[in-house]
């Protein structure tokens, strides 16, 4: 091998990288026959606001610079990776938070077991559950099970990272990537629907764009809008894919001594004005394949229906909705709404939050990460367990998964724009931290003789400071 040649060993690819060159994940260059990690350490800074007024460098503009003196916290973004984690994490941080004495360990992790959650705020269909999920016609993930008001996608994994071809392995890691630092990304369901998907943004489903979560399934749409109904229609039907309502049959509807207006719809009853089943799953009226509201109603019975009965037809987004009137053959007409059931309709579509795209980092730290951070692996597991350690990513707070080992979720709109890398192995490279007191650190048996004060660290010549954010709170408050 040339002398001037640098092998990377920040992960198993080990580039031979030549002078003035970047290994494969441009993380890494050959910088004057010197490895060198290209980004700058991310440092977050809070200095807008001391116990509630402003201190006096927040006064003017920021110029992105350390401010001497307000409360700093160094994050894994930029830290550079330690792998395979024989020696110590790159930065061990020991700081002073209201009194107490803290470290941080602070590194660039490298996933290759971890994968996305993503929530789709929707009652569309998108695909049956289990469907395959498609980037660049290679599979990345799956339609998992469908939550209150939302359509849910497990993406990622090492499975589609490593399990199977080269370009579905690279397809996975570029799609996992972009959704993570921002980017919209463009996935088809086997069978289903075609999603443009960007982190805090609302989902596009076939091209049109959603803007409302439901305000609850149709048999909760009952119970909340009741009252408000009451004397204004004599039936009023909730239409949803889970469960449709029937407000004259409903308990709601019961104990504020409505009538039963006859009108059965089809589908299998659950319990009194709560059905399943009513119409297939699609994108239309409360997530079902109904267009036509009145096809969901099986019959209408004589005995307890009249001429003249009012009935209100709606979805549980309040996008949909329809009036009509009994004739004298018993048949639903289409009639002018009343000004009091439009205003409930709108109330309906208040009351839905805005649809919105969120993507869960979800991953674990496994034995060579930990033995960055101690000699003895097992004790920082344990004392995560215990609530001991504070795990974060970027800063951003994490919830650790109970069971063995640290497996932790991050909901990546919390943390520092572009916090994510890759390595070619493939594998994606994010930031973690772990916070917890200085006496602790050195009873798990810690790294002490690689603790750095956090002074010494901002006066590296690679530190980029920001602001922190309010997406999440200050990560080095003491735990």
């Amino acid at each position: 091998m040339s002398d001037d040649i640098v092998v990377c060993d920040a992960c198993p690819v080990l580039c031979r990288i030549r002078p003035g060159r970047n290994g494969a994940c441009d993380r890494y260059a050959n910088l004057d026959g010197a490895l060198t990690r290209l980004d700058p350490v991310l440092v977050t800074q809070r200095i807008a606001e001391a116990e509630g007024d402003l201190v006096p460098f927040g006064a003017g503009d920021w110029d992105g610079g350390l401010n001497p003196g307000a409360a700093t916290f160094v994050t894994g973004i930029g830290s550079g990776t330690t792998y395979p984690d024989y020696k110590p994490a790159p930065f061990i941080v020991a700081s002073e938070y209201e009194g107490v004495d803290m470290v941080t360990v602070v590194s660039e992790a490298i996933f290759s077991y971890c994968g996305r959650k993503v929530k789709i705020d929707t009652d569309r269909y998108i695909g049956a559950e289990a469907a395959a999920v498609r980037i660049d016609g290679e599979q990345v993930g799956h339609v998992t099970t469908a939550e209150y008001g939302s359509q849910m996608l497990s993406l990622g994994g090492v499975r589609h990272l490593t399990g199977g071809s080269k370009r579905e392995g690279r397809v996975t890691c570029d799609s996992m990537l972009a959704l993570s630092n921002g980017a919209a990304v463009e996935a088809v369901i086997d069978g289903g629907a075609e999603l443009t998907l960007q982190v805090g943004a609302a989902p596009i489903i076939d091209g049109v764009e959603e803007s409302r979560m439901r305000v609850g399934c149709g048999s909760a749409t009952i119970g909340i809008f009741a009252r408000q109904w009451h004397g204004h229609a004599d039936e009023v039907i909730v239409v949803d894919d889970h469960i449709t309502g029937v407000l004259s049959e409903h308990q709601a509807g019961q104990f504020l001594g409505m009538a039963k207006a006859g009108i059965r719809v089809r589908g299998r009853k659950s319990t009194p004005g709560r059905y399943f089943q009513v119409a297939g799953p699609g994108t239309g009226w409360g997530g079902t394949d109904v267009t036509d509201p009145l096809t969901i109603i099986e019959k209408i019975d004589p005995k307890s229906a009249w001429p003249g009965l009012r009935l209100m037809m709606v979805s549980t987004t309040g996008e949909d909705a329809a009036y009509f009137v009994l004739d004298e053959d018993l048949k639903p007409s289409p009639a002018a709404m009343p000004e009091a059931l439009r205003l409930i309709v709108e109330r309906i579509g208040e009351n839905c939050e805005p649809a919105l795209t969120t993507v869960m980092f979800m991953a674990g730290a496994g034995g060579s990460l930990r033995a960055g951070v101690t000699e003895n692996p097992v004790r920082l597991t344990r004392s995560v367990a215990a609530a001991l350690t504070r795990v974060s990513c970027g800063g951003a707070p994490v919830y650790i998964w109970p069971g063995g080992g640290i497996t932790f979720m991050v909901d990546v709109a919390t943390m520092p724009e572009n916090a994510f890398g890759y390595v070619p192995t493939p594998a994606l490279v994010a930031p973690i931290e772990f916070t917890l007191r200085r006496e602790d650190y050195s009873a798990m048996g810690g790294h002490m003789d690689a603790l750095r004060r956090i002074e010494d660290i901002c006066d590296d010549g690679r530190i980029r400071a920001t602001r922190w954010h309010d997406r999440a709170p200050w990560p080095g408050a003491p735990l």
